[in-house]
């Protein structure tokens, strides 16, 4: 009598094999708490960015860059993270980034001025990077091939509650504590997660890892950093064409160049560029960085839209932004099922399509657009991203071999936190510039020396308004003009960018498996037929 196929196959004690759900659980918790952070933090930069003592003053480059830092850090040590997890022992790893990420947030939290809450959120995106690409890898090790998408589906379903909670949760901190507790927050979940992260998961690690990769580390970072800082100092500046600006991005450009040339010729690189070559693989990745570049764009300026121009409170941004979460967790569980219908192709050109109408849409918003709208917007969007994010995922999760797992997660988290840095910088600097051009005429009433750092944001113009007193009030409606001149032309080119994934994909994707298809387990096609992650 032969053996069940399902029994056969199984790579995991019986033992593990029980409590993998619970496992799930804790993997979906720590991930809870990165996640959480972000969308926490997207309604609190009004707040941040008003003068002390309810903030600390943070102008908008200073706002891009407390984001930013988080995610380069992030983005450049995820290959770093994954590979230590693969030789260290995935759990080790996985309990030093909460324990990390813990200490930054709590030093984050009672930061004095811009500068040191920067650094602090640096010390955040160390701890996160070695958290994220552990809690997939942990899956996919627990986890049989045949379950491997329906978990990876929970687990996307559960970024989607964390996006869902994390407004709502900063907006109700906001109302009854100071900035810092956004930050504070993230303590005791991280002390809940290491505590069941000890109990209930097992370790694991890969037999023959990779060698850990820092000169890859130093220049991806650096290439990053130089880039980003060239392209938000442009837009601080409203001229791309400064010298400082065009050095420092060529700088950065040229840093990444020496970066790909240094992969591909090591024997042990943090990034694999061979991967490149196969071009589902790569749409997969471009689709993944271009919605994150078009999304995080966007959703920075929507908090201004709402704050500073519609006058909510932070807590009625986060119920605005509601919708999102939902979307996400309606569909992405389910966006599998599509993709077993129609193919990875026609879900994912859809899903693009969708996200950039989404964006577009954007460009019709007034100070006075029904909430219907935009509540429908923003539902439209988390709806498309569901669709993209699931079938984009296995073909990246299922690519390589599951003792490669963790080089997999981070390869995608990656280019997701890549997309999205640059994302902010690039369309934040649009923003920056259109609205620098649009309100200048109108801060005739500031004096001479300070118009150029009010011209910078709309609340550097709203907190100059309020220091000139009556005089200042006619500068109100002029700073809300400029601004939804400037979000109008930020949301379009956010949605040419979308647009671009759309075609990428419709391209490269593979379109839907026929009934007789095989799907050998190590093909990329097999990848491509089934689930998710966000």
């Amino acid at each position: 009598m032969t053996t069940p196929p399902a029994t056969a196959a199984r790579r995991m004690p019986e033992s593990v094999h029980r409590r993998r759900w619970a496992i799930l659980g804790v993997l979906m918790l720590s991930l809870l708490i990165v996640v959480l952070d972000n969308s926490i933090l997207n309604v609190a930069v009004k707040t941040i960015a008003t003068p002390a003592p309810t903030g600390i003053g943070a102008t908008q480059g200073e706002l891009e860059w407390a984001i930013n830092s988080y995610t380069l850090v992030f983005a450049g040590l995820l290959f770093s993270a994954g590979l230590l997890g693969d030789r260290l022992g995935r759990k080790k790893v996985l309990l030093g980034g909460l324990v990390v990420f813990g200490a930054g947030s709590a030093l984050a939290a009672f930061s004095g001025s811009p500068g040191e809450l920067i650094a602090f959120r640096a010390v955040m995106g160390l701890g996160a990077a070695f958290v994220m690409p552990a809690t997939l890898a942990v899956l996919m090790h627990v986890f049989e091939r045949d379950e491997q998408p329906k978990a990876i589906g929970i687990w996307a379903g559960g970024v989607g509650l964390a996006i869902a909670i994390g407004p709502i949760t900063g907006g109700v901190l906001l109302d009854h504590f100071w900035w810092g507790s956004v930050f504070l927050v993230n303590v005791p979940i991280v002390v809940i997660a290491v505590a069941l992260m000890v109990w209930l998961v097992p370790d694991s690690r890969d037999p023959n890892p990779g060698r850990v990769d820092p000169v890859g580390v130093l220049l991806s970072v650096a290439g990053l950093v130089l880039l980003v800082y060239g392209v938000i100092e442009g837009g601080r500046l409203a001229d791309f064409g400064d010298p400082t600006v065009l050095g420092t991005i060529g700088a950065g450009l040229a840093v990444l160049t020496a970066f790909v040339l240094f992969e591909k010729r090591s024997d042990h690189p943090s990034l694999d560029v061979t991967h490149f070559r196969d071009k589902v693989f790569s749409a997969a990745v471009c689709a993944i960085a271009l919605v994150f570049f078009a999304l995080m764009g966007v959703t920075f300026f929507a908090v201004f839209y709402t704050q500073s121009v519609r006058g909510f409170s932070p807590l009625k941004t986060g119920l605005l932004l509601l919708p999102l979460a939902v979307a996400q967790l309606i569909f992405a569980p389910r966006a599998r099922l599509v993709v077993d219908r129609f193919g990875n192709r026609a879900t994912t050109t859809a899903g693009m399509l969708t996200v950039a109408a989404a964006l577009a849409a954007f460009a019709t918003l007034d100070a006075d657009t029904p909430l219907w709208i935009l509540e429908l917007i923003f539902f439209l969007m988390g709806a498309g991203m569901a669709h993209i994010m699931t079938p984009t995922s296995v073909v990246i999760m299922q690519s390589l071999p599951r003792e490669k797992a963790g080089s997999a997660s981070a390869l995608s988290n990656t280019f997701r936190q890549v997309g999205g840095a640059l994302g902010i910088a690039v369309l934040g600097s649009v923003l920056s510039a259109a609205y620098r051009t649009a309100v200048e005429d109108d801060l005739g009433p500031v004096p001479a020396g300070l118009r150029h750092s009010a011209g910078e944001s709309i609340e550097a113009t709203l907190a100059a308004a309020a220091r000139l007193g009556p005089e200042g009030r006619a500068l109100v409606a002029p700073a809300h003009d400029a601004f939804l001149h400037a979000m109008h032309l930020t949301a379009l080119c956010g949605a040419g960018v979308a647009l671009a994934g759309s075609v990428v994909v419709a391209l490269f994707l593979p379109g839907r498996r026929t009934a007789g298809q095989s799907r050998p387990e190590g093909e990329l096609a097999d990848a491509t037929a089934t689930a998710p992650e966000k």
